[in-house]
């Protein structure tokens, strides 16, 4: 493990840990499946709970950056076709301008790169804890019980391609592969893209067409990934994305991007 992961993997395994033991104290048998799907319920609630700066910067960014794009767009329509260098420095300061004067971020990628060091650390958590190796806080007595703890045959250390708890024990797996795959394309397809302003400028087609194979392709893809990572894993996949639904949700409700069709759908 990266020591530069460290600190962020102690930090997890210890709410982790602490939400096992409060899901025992509820009356939870610790060895149960049961009890090790809340702890991992409420390690996503933890988790998710501290990235809510991070979520309202982004909120905030993605209105001022829609506030800005009319200007910017009639800015561009100004200098099409332009391509020496006089009008270039002209073009990108006066971007600037409008951006400085509506407070668009210029560190709108911040808040993403951030998040990479943790959503690494939890992949080094949860896979060392379905892999049955203890890591941090979750000592060998936890990793056990963690190991042990199983529904139909279905286990925290199974994998798709290595069941062998039968078909329930499949049909778990792919259940909640399927909720996962679900829970982020209906998310980018009702919530996320309905929430984007329009840019009042003509994209090329390709890119209009990307972004509409987006949430089909992000579904596909923990599709392909559940057949190999490991079940808790993909239970934790599973929780984060159904968290991830219903705040996409919200912000689609209630704070709406200006410009956008979610927005549009607000007005008298």
């Amino acid at each position: 493990m990266s020591t530069l992961l460290s600190p962020v993997v102690a930090v997890l395994t210890a709410v982790l840990a602490r939400a096992h033991a409060l899901a025992s104290g509820l009356g939870l048998p610790p060895e149960s499946m049961a009890a090790w799907l809340l702890a991992l319920a409420i390690l996503v609630a933890c988790v998710r709970t501290a990235m809510l700066p991070l979520v309202v910067h982004g909120v905030r960014a993605s209105r001022a950056r829609a506030r800005a794009l009319p200007q910017l767009a009639a800015l561009q329509r100004r200098y099409a076709g332009r391509r020496d260098l006089e009008s270039l420095t002209r073009l990108r300061a006066e971007q600037r301008r409008i951006n400085a004067e509506h407070g668009v971020s210029t560190m709108a990628l911040a808040p993403a790169l951030l998040q990479l060091p943790l959503f690494s650390a939890l992949y080094v958590v949860i896979s060392d804890l379905s892999a049955g190796h203890p890591i941090g806080t979750l000592d060998r007595v936890l990793v056990a019980s963690a190991v042990s703890a199983s529904i139909y045959g279905f286990h925290l250390t199974g994998r798709l391609t290595q069941l062998n708890g039968g078909l329930p024990a499949l049909g778990i797996m792919l259940g909640l592969a399927s909720i996962a795959a679900a829970a982020s394309y209906l998310g980018q397809r009702w919530f996320a893209m309905p929430n984007l302003p329009e840019t009042g400028v003509d994209q090329p087609v390709a890119m209009v067409a990307l972004m509409g194979w987006l949430p089909a392709l992000s579904a596909v893809g923990i599709l392909v990934g559940a057949t190999v990572v490991p079940a808790g894993l993909l239970a934790y996949w599973c929780l984060n994305n159904l968290w991830t639904f219903a705040q996409q949700g919200l912000i689609w409700r209630f704070w709406p991007t200006p410009g956008s069709p979610a927005a549009a759908r607000r007005l008298p």
